[in-house]
């Protein structure tokens, strides 16, 4: 099945009600994600939200998605529930580093620590958020950590200093490398003989 009846119902009405504002509807597994822009995101929320044919009165979750080589590069997709229709639906807002996103902690109270974490891991803006601070690292952190040209090292890694009584900041320093490990089993076609595998070739050599 493609979508589900009562769904697709539902965008219907939202046509009906908010003309112009989904840019977009996707169906996968019979689950329904929304495009729309982000001036139109806090009104269509709003109606998914108070609408009696949507009530998704509640906010799962806010996630991100960071695709560095297209622009705008980064997704936020919004995923509620409605206890009453026992319905899931996404919502989802295409933005960059430069573009803020409108806050909807006036729609969901919820939304104000998942706010934080895009801010935190993928560094999104959200206008209207009353306490935009790092929530999963540390204040003086450097970056986004999930952003995907994020180094994998970090910049800074943390010790205690004995002498200094105190948690310290220094410059990531690796004691060897990165190196390229090849983990072909001879089997697939790998040139070298697993460890013990000799033992093989002596006891053929002796038999014969």
């Amino acid at each position: 099945m493609a979508n589900d009846p009562a769904l697709g119902e539902l965008v219907d009405g939202i046509e009906a009600a908010l003309p112009g504002v989904v840019r977009g509807a996707d169906w996968c597994r019979r689950q329904l994600t929304l495009l729309c822009s982000l001036d139109d995101l806090v009104r269509l929320l709003t109606y998914l939200r108070d609408d009696s044919g949507a009530l998704f009165k509640v906010l799962i979750d806010i996630a991100a998605t960071d695709w560095p080589g297209r622009s705008p590069r980064f997704d936020v997709i919004y995923n509620l529930l409605s206890l009453r229709h026992n319905q899931r639906i996404r919502v989802k807002v295409e933005t960059s580093e430069d573009a803020p996103v409108p806050s909807v902690c006036g729609v969901f109270k919820a939304a104000g620590w998942y706010e934080r974490e895009a801010w935190d891991l993928f560094g999104i803006l959200f206008t209207g958020n009353p306490d935009l601070r790092r929530i999963l690292t540390d204040y003086g952190f450097d970056g986004h950590p999930m952003r995907k040209d994020f180094p994998l090292t970090g910049h800074v890694e943390v010790r205690y200093d004995d002498e200094a009584k105190r948690v310290v900041y220094e410059p990531v320093q690796l004691t060897q490398e990165f190196r390229t490990f090849d983990f072909m089993s001879p089997w697939e076609g790998a040139r070298y003989v697993l460890p013990g595998d000799e033992k093989a070739d002596d006891v053929k050599g002796e038999k014969a």
